[in-house]
């Protein structure tokens, strides 16, 4: 179990991509968002009035007046069903234990030593910003995609993908670049933040201007701006706090 709580973020990341890959097939064997209706009638016959589908569990029939067609069949319908569950857990597991790893020990405190911080400050202000503004790129395009084949299941899946993939960048750039004297678990905690405030800020501004459930173009610059901001607030705070790590 302590080999699982060391890589967290692996069985998380796992669980979620897992995740997504699930909810792609369970759109695709169910009619197109498109035309549903028209799905029906190429597989089970025309005049198709109506669709219904469920994701829990996955099943979809088609609807000819007073009848009701099956479009999936039973036994996709249970294989996916039972993968569903494992899923399921390994997704919960990994969130618990991911969470659980902001706190504890901090462990060892790296020292500042001879480095000049305003120029790593610096550093991490504009290679931070410019890495999530490239980071909010694909972002864009894959939310739309997992929309599309993933439903509203996948778009809660991506979200929280995008969560956990934004906070282990920032935390990278944290350990990289970021304040000192520090230890991982303030990068850990500093890097979280960051992240996933990140996201929210452009997460709000998309809601906002009535673009949901799609981030914009205008996200990508977004993304750099909040995460500068964010940082440069981090930086002014750790500053502040570095009398304790010289007592």
């Amino acid at each position: 179990m302590d080999w699982v709580r060391r890589r967290a973020g692996w069985v998380l990341g796992l669980g979620l991509i897992g995740g997504l890959v699930w909810t792609a097939v369970v759109t695709l064997s169910q009619p197109g968002w498109y035309d549903p209706t028209q799905d029906c009638s190429r597989k089970l016959g025309p005049d198709s009035t109506g669709v219904h589908t469920s994701w829990f569990p996955p099943t979809a029939s088609c609807l000819y007046g007073d009848e009701s067609r099956a479009y999936m069949s039973t036994p996709r319908t249970v294989v996916l069903s039972i993968i569903a569950v494992p899923l399921l857990l390994i997704i919960v597991t990994g969130l618990i234990l991911t969470v659980r790893r902001l706190g504890g020990e901090p462990g060892p405190i790296r020292p500042a030593g001879d480095l000049d911080l305003r120029k790593r400050w610096i550093k991490h202000l504009t290679f931070g910003a410019a890495d999530l503004a490239i980071v909010f790129a694909p972002l864009t395009f894959l939310n739309a995609v997992a929309i599309v084949f993933g439903a509203i299941p996948g778009g809660i899946l991506f979200i929280v993908t995008s969560l956990v993939g934004l906070s282990a960048i920032c935390t990278a750039l944290d350990r990289h670049l970021g304040p000192l004297p520090s230890s991982a678990l303030d990068s850990r905690r500093r890097g979280t933040i960051a992240g996933v405030t990140t996201y929210a800020v452009v997460f709000a501004a998309t809601a906002i201007t009535g673009g949901l459930p799609f981030l914009r173009l205008w996200s990508v610059p977004l993304g750099g701006i909040a995460y500068a901001v964010i940082v440069a607030v981090q930086w002014r705070r750790a500053n502040a706090n570095q009398v304790q790590y010289s007592g």
